[in-house]
């Protein structure tokens, strides 16, 4: 079997080994692939299995690749693949649906307590000299925040979303969440809610949802204009979850005190986009999934994925 991987730097910079791969076929990598159908069909020539991380898998690209047997996202989302157009050809797509869980709930929190303590702003402050030139023993400059007893909403209790709600159980969060599936396990770590009852008692809004045709845009100024005044917006999902115009203007009249996002709506991230000169806006460069161990469940996974293909039993199929 030929193996492509279409973008594999950002899982593997070269602290992991490829070598689970290169067990099970001939190999080759490609740090990165522009999203460019012609191109991509090219690299991809006779190659059986393809796996991309972010490289856009078209309809093109699927009906072009006349070997391709086998497709694998190195990520749990799946949007930039045509999955449709890979079932009608009878090729079974895999993700990587829980790599990421504990990182990213991790990283979640994360935001959120920067948003709060502004830990970073006052240790350069430090730096400055601002705290020996202060007459008081201690120095800030922007409000603290303390999150015992306030209300998290969680949109999307998936894995994801449960982790992030039990990190902030752990510091006296109440926990409320909507999704459109309710479990067992859900229900002991947030209240289930409607969406609209969510908006109106959150005092931070955290998204985990997938991206999906119904999700786009699920952040826009109708939906902010039904959360508190001063809500805290966080995302760690996907960028275009959020229309991010609105969210601008919502940060800037201070209808929103304050937004933590790891993603954007294109990325990496263009100079116009209207986050980066708003207010009270923390914008990480994606990488909530990146730490080493993570990326290593990830392609560890990934290899599983693989193998069972081989064996005649996909596992982890999207489509």
């Amino acid at each position: 079997m030929k193996i492509v991987i279409l973008d594999g730097h950002t899982e593997n910079p070269g602290d992991l080994s490829w070598e689970g791969f290169e067990k099970l076929g001939e190999l080759t990598v490609y740090d990165r692939t522009a999203n460019d159908d012609d191109e991509i069909i090219r690299r991809i020539g006779d190659a059986e299995i393809v796996i991309t991380n972010k490289t856009k898998i078209s309809r093109k690209v699927i009906e072009s690749a006349a070997n391709l047997k086998y497709l694998e996202i190195l990520a749990t989302g799946y949007n930039n693949v045509d999955g449709a157009a890979a079932r009608e050809r009878g090729i079974p797509f895999s993700n990587i649906p829980t790599y990421g869980t504990d990182a990213v709930g991790q990283f979640t929190i994360a935001l959120l307590l920067q948003i709060c303590n502004r830990t970073g702003h006052h240790g350069r402050a430090v730096k400055e000299g601002r705290w020996e030139n202060c007459p008081d023993f201690c120095f800030w400059d922007y409000p603290l925040i303390e999150l015992s007893g306030k209300t998290l909403g969680v949109i999307g209790l998936g894995r994801i979303g449960k982790s992030a709600a039990r990190i902030a159980g752990a510091l006296g969060m109440k926990v409320i969440a909507y999704d459109i599936v309710q479990s067992e396990e859900g229900g002991k770590l947030a209240q289930y809610v409607t969406q609209d009852e969510l908006y109106a008692r959150a005092d931070v809004v955290s998204l985990h949802c997938p991206l999906f045709p119904e999700t786009e845009g699920l952040i826009n100024k109708e939906s902010i204009a039904k959360m508190k005044d001063g809500v805290i917006i966080i995302n760690t999902a996907r960028g275009p979850i959020i229309v991010e115009q609105d969210l601008a203007e919502a940060l800037n009249s201070g209808k929103v005190y304050a937004a933590g996002v790891d993603v954007v709506s294109v990325e990496p991230i263009r100079p116009e986009n209207p986050l980066l000169k708003a207010k009270n806006c923390y914008i990480t460069p994606h990488i909530a999934w990146a730490a080493k161990e993570t990326r290593g469940r990830m392609m560890d996974i990934a290899v599983e994925n693989l193998k069972a293909f081989l064996d005649g039993k996909p596992i982890n199929v999207v489509n």
